[in-house]
């Protein structure tokens, strides 16, 4: 296994992206980037009471001329598929990195269904899926999607892979 420190990665790709606003829902998988982005004083971080929410707070954030980023894991990605026509009608960028569940060493039966569809599902939506599957190929991948969806004005969303994030046991 690698020792990586991918969260830190992604973080300090967020300061030299100008990333200012971060929206999320709280997720085991990312809660060291959402930890240090709360500790960040020029980057303003909310925590949602569902995931759709984030969508038009980061389309808003936009319009202010900020940019952010949506934190969610795949079994909230459902919640966001009506609100993603704000983006791709308007064309303003949304850029999410989703924690994959119900993959590799999955525990709970409840996540295996969108996890399985959650790549189909966002692309059927008109976003353009990134995926990365070990440690090293998280910051490069959220870079590049980032980049992607801020100079071209689409949405992008970075699946960062169960193998990576870990799989949960409640029964510890």
């Amino acid at each position: 296994m690698s020792t990586i420190d991918w969260p830190e990665k992604i973080y300090q790709s967020f300061k030299e992206l100008g990333v200012k606003q971060v929206a999320y829902v709280p997720d085991a998988g990312h809660s060291q980037l959402i930890r240090k982005c709360e500790a960040d004083a020029q980057i303003h971080s909310v925590s949602l009471t569902t995931e759709e929410e984030g969508v038009a707070m980061l389309g808003g954030a936009w319009i202010g001329g900020d940019r952010g980023v949506l934190l969610l894991q795949s079994s909230g990605v459902g919640n966001c598929i009506n609100m993603l026509s704000l983006q791709h009608e308007t064309r303003m960028p949304l850029f999410m990195i989703v924690t994959m569940r119900g993959e590799w060493g999955e525990f709970n039966p409840w996540q295996v269904a969108m996890g399985k569809s959650t790549q189909q599902v966002l692309e059927d939506s008109g976003v353009h899926v990134y995926r990365a599957d070990s440690p090293q190929e998280v910051p490069p991948t959220v870079e590049a999607g980032a980049q992607f969806a801020y100079q071209t004005g689409r949405m992008v969303a970075v699946l960062i892979g169960q193998r990576v994030i870990g799989t949960k046991n409640f029964n510890k």
